[in-house]
């Protein structure tokens, strides 16, 4: 039996989540994603930044405050038992987002359009997902 999580970004993972994975962990991971990278809707358009770039705009030091919240993320889906593969792909799109955010002018853009935090989301989700079972 499995459950089927409502994701708010609305990933797409193939199968759904096991019954045994908490689902409020699911729920925390994504607020801090949305926080980071999507809550501030830019008007007149569809387009939506977070934090990221916004403590991006302190050098250096606002890009490691947001890489090191992003972690909790890394973290969380470690508990949740996602694999160390997944788990190094989400570190690599961290160390990219701080990386390529920390670049002096274009870093503040680079954060408002690598939203590594929604994609490690996404990457937790189709990891701890169980293939459908689909009948002959």
């Amino acid at each position: 039996m499995t459950s089927h999580f409502e994701s708010r970004f609305g990933a797409e993972y193939d199968g759904e989540i096991p019954p045994g994975v908490d689902e409020a962990a699911l729920h925390r991971m994504e607020a801090v994603a949305h926080a980071l990278d999507e809550s501030v809707r830019i008007p007149g358009t569809n387009a939506s930044v977070g934090l990221d770039p916004i403590l991006g705009v302190v050098p250096v030091a606002g890009d490691l405050v947001s890489g090191a919240v992003s972690l909790y993320i890394v973290a969380e889906s470690a508990n949740l038992g996602v694999s160390y593969a997944t788990l190094l792909r989400m570190i690599a799109n961290i160390c990219i987002d701080v990386v390529g955010g920390s670049i002096p002018y274009v870093g503040t853009v680079f954060d408002s359009f690598w939203k590594a935090n929604v994609r490690n989301v996404e990457h937790a989700l189709a990891d701890l997902a169980e293939p459908l079972e689909r009948s002959p």
